[in-house]
């Protein structure tokens, strides 16, 4: 009887370490079913890719410079090319465009931000137009100076070159094809890339406007 008694203390100390032990486990399991899955590649908390690297970096057709936070509230889709692209932009800012409209409603919550990296023949006129062509709401961005541009590509991790062309004005410029996520809060969310589709970046966004 003693050398039960003598027990007890260690086999209550061990049931309740035991208990806690299967309170985190689930504690884990249940963090692990709330974490959002999405189909593009999930960057949150990156250190890159949080803005255009400084005020006034980027300017709209009208000459206003613009932000990340400037469309708080929103859903930024993030894309750099250049209006005389062949494939690649068209394609990814007519999927954007397809995705505000399997939103429905929330489609008005989604803008589109084109990057020019070929600000020699993007001039503000022929963006705005670009960018019409595909949505009224989606807005082009020309780099204020070489420099911003410079920056900005860095802070995105953008890779784009010059290919020349028969002529001097007949150039194609090869470019990253991926497009940057932002939430509602201004904050880089997702890295999705070229030909994901339509409903794979609808579906994405859908769970960050929840």
């Amino acid at each position: 009887m003693l050398q039960l008694h003598a027990l007890t203390p260690n086999i209550t100390k061990y049931l309740a370490n035991m208990l806690l032990i299967v309170a985190t486990f689930f504690s884990l399991v249940a963090c692990t079913e709330n974490k959002l899955q999405f189909k593009a590649i999930d960057i949150t908390g990156a250190d890159y890719a949080r803005d255009f690297a400084a005020d006034g970096a980027m300017l709209d057709p009208d000459g206003k410079p613009r932000a990340i936070r400037d469309f708080a509230g929103k859903i930024v889709v993030v894309f750099f090319g250049y209006t005389q692209c062949p494939d690649v932009c068209p394609t990814t800012m007519s999927e954007l465009a397809e995705v505000k409209k399997l939103l429905g409603k929330d489609g008005d919550k989604v803008i589109g931000l084109f990057i020019t990296v070929d600000p020699a023949r993007d001039t503000p006129e022929v963006l705005k137009a670009y960018t019409a062509n595909f949505s009224p709401d989606f807005i082009g961005l020309t780099a204020s100076s070489p420099e911003a541009l410079a920056k900005a590509v860095k802070e995105f991790k953008i890779y784009y070159k010059k290919v020349p062309g028969k002529t001097d004005t007949s150039y194609t410029i090869d470019h990253t094809a991926a497009s940057y996520v932002f939430d509602t809060q201004g904050k880089v969310r997702l890295y999705t890339r070229y030909g994901s589709g339509a409903p794979a970046l609808a579906a994405d966004i859908k769970q960050l406007l929840k």
